[in-house]
């Protein structure tokens, strides 16, 4: 992937195989990909073609996913700000694309990109100065909750998002930890995720309610010059929209939960088409595009991974999943280094 990613937000597309239970249930691959940018959904209404800047099918391994990301790390560490998210149905492997599985024997994107991040200051440490800082936020209920604070409360619908100088986006009083390592910064993050929302779906026996947002800045000082450079990656989980298949059975509390996901994840599409159209882009429409307003168009690099399951059992909701990705593939992009 060209590390200058041509002026638009790359998108790939990452099926992963049937499951036991899939199989048990009599189901099918409903998927086809004629090569590695193409993907096809057989549907009732015959085959649904969609093209990505890559797809991955169930074959594909851990280490490949992260070496198409890879040069973005470096972009982060050279002074861009970087975003990588995660998008999908409930149960469709997001998480294990960006974290990987319970045990971490099969690392996702974030795991490895914290030990990159380090490896990259190491090589650079003769050069540079470089301080690696975190902060961690789940959105629920269009209410932020700071994961790194030590008392987890309901959350703080009156926390400010704010710009700094550079135009990087933080969170007024948000929690930030200084990391050292990678395994420091990775047992950050682990510890965030444990305070998560979670709730069973009938898709999902462990679905997150949430979307997860976790913020890495690399400050580098030039030994010799003292020029400040500021990186940032943004690593976002988002929790999957609630479709036909999934709103059969809810409680009247997951409901609710519903609504603020399909709101929030309905305002990012809106800043999709906006940024695709060039019109006015409407960041401050939901908390989640306020927030993520630097790792989309303007000074950013962005990879977005739709996640999907080949089942044909949930053929259509795989099929809006894979139609909102498409929103996202011909947005304009101006990334540039935030140096000072």
């Amino acid at each position: 992937m060209a590390e200058d990613m041509k002026g638009k937000i790359q998108v790939y597309c990452r099926a992963r195989p049937l499951s036991r239970s899939e199989k048990e249930r009599g189901n099918v691959s409903v998927l086809k990909s004629p090569d590695d940018k193409s993907i096809t959904v057989d549907s009732s209404s015959g085959p649904k073609p969609f093209t990505f800047d890559k797809v991955f099918m169930e074959n594909s391994t851990q280490e490949q996913i992260f070496k198409d990301t890879e040069n973005l790390i470096k972009s982060a560490v050279d002074g861009s700000n970087v975003c990588i998210f995660a998008f999908g149905g409930s149960g469709s492997g997001k998480t294990f694309t960006m974290i990987g599985d319970g045990a971490l024997e099969f690392p996702g994107i974030a795991p490895r990109a914290f030990k990159r991040i380090f490896e990259l200051a190491e090589d650079l440490r003769s050069k540079f100065t470089i301080t690696v800082t975190a902060y961690m936020m789940e959105l629920y209920y269009d209410t932020f909750i700071d994961l790194f604070a030590e008392r987890k409360s309901s959350g703080d619908k009156k926390m400010k998002i704010k710009k700094d100088e550079n135009g990087m986006v933080f969170i007024e009083g948000s929690c930030v930890k200084e990391a050292h390592s990678a395994d420091e910064l990775n047992a950050f993050f682990e510890s965030g995720r444990d305070n998560r929302y979670g709730a069973t779906t009938m898709m999902n026996a462990e679905s997150s309610r949430s979307h997860l947002i976790t913020g890495i800045m690399i400050e580098s000082v030039d030994k010799s010059t003292g020029q400040v450079i500021k990186g940032k990656l943004s690593l976002v989980d988002l929790a999957a929209r609630y479709g036909r298949q999934m709103a059969r059975s809810v409680t009247s509390v997951q409901a609710k939960e519903a609504l603020h996901i399909n709101k929030s994840l309905s305002a990012l599409e809106e800043v999709f088409v906006a940024l695709t159209n060039g019109k006015f882009i409407p960041y401050r429409i939901n908390r989640l595009t306020f927030l993520l307003q630097d790792s989309l168009g303007g000074n950013a690099k962005t990879l977005m991974f739709v996640n999907i399951s080949p089942a044909d059992e949930i053929q259509d909701e795989t099929i809006c999943s894979l139609m909102y990705a498409s929103r996202a593939k011909k947005i304009p992009d101006d990334a540039s280094k935030n140096a000072a």
